[in-house]
């Protein structure tokens, strides 16, 4: 069980967040419980992608003849795990998704309803649906009612590409706007944080991640604290606070001697 930091003000919220439901976790994602990839593969659009995690699995994965990987990391749907969620009563918190971007210009729009007429069919699960593409989300998702179920995120990266995309999120009228600042290349500046409800922190991890420094993740999270939001550092990744390059899990995930795990409450707007 994962405790949001105890703090009463603004969107914190003092809640246990339960990452295992009594059984091992399939991923490595620290905030959120289960991945639903009803598509495969993606397209490298920004910086945050140059070293992107999903397109060395998807190699791995078509090694092994997984479905969805047959062609590596090129887009494609996957009908076949499209209904997953459906057969889930017990209510989880599903990442949407975590090897592919819904909202992917290959994506048809059939199939795009497809996936959120499971998310209308399944209103005791909570889907935390991440994208780089915030142009294509902001047109889907503005001229439909989004389902309370829903948490909607941008990525993060850095002020040109990354901080735009703020801009369309927080247009949108979900349960809980959040921001994945995943990997974090560059000192971000002041951040315009209006309607945002949790950001989460990360470093990049892999032989070729680039470092990410103290300063920027700080500030990050003292913006976060001034304006009430709650602050998620997930990881240093690959290179430490000492600026040495080392495995992830070495490096840890405590920034100033303090793991910050803090949660989102539902946001009825």
């Amino acid at each position: 069980m994962k405790k949001a930091v105890t703090k009463n003000n603004g969107n914190l919220i003092e809640t246990k967040v339960n990452t295992s439901r009594g059984r091992a976790k399939t991923h490595k994602i620290e905030w959120t419980e289960k991945t639903w990839n009803a598509s495969a593969g993606c397209t490298k659009i920004s910086s945050g992608c140059k070293n992107c995690y999903a397109e060395t699995m998807a190699k791995r994965l078509q090694g092994t003849g997984t479905i969805g990987y047959e062609n590596g990391f090129k887009f494609n749907t996957v009908p076949s795990r499209l209904n997953d969620p459906l057969k889930r009563k017990k209510a989880t918190v599903y990442f949407v998704n975590s090897m592919s971007d819904i909202f992917h210009e290959d994506m048809p729009e059939d199939y795009l309803d497809r996936i959120f007429d499971v998310i209308k069919n399944t209103p005791q699960h909570t889907y935390q649906i991440l994208t780089k593409r915030a142009d294509r989300m902001l047109q889907y998702l503005s001229v439909r009612a989004i389902p309370k179920n829903i948490w909607l995120g941008v990525s993060v990266e850095n002020r040109k590409e990354g901080l735009p995309r703020i801009d369309k999120l927080r247009n949108l009228k979900a349960s809980v706007l959040f921001l994945s600042v995943e990997p974090l290349l560059e000192d971000l500046g002041k951040m315009n944080l209006k309607n945002i409800d949790w950001v989460i922190v990360g470093g990049e991890s892999g032989n070729r991640a680039r470092p990410m420094d103290k300063e920027w993740i700080l500030n990050v999270q003292q913006q976060c604290e001034a304006e009430g939001i709650p602050f998620f550092f997930k990881q240093w990744g690959t290179w430490g606070e000492d600026k040495i390059k080392r495995n992830k899990k070495l490096n840890g995930k405590k920034l100033d001697g303090k793991i910050w795990q803090q949660y989102p409450k539902i946001i009825k707007r």
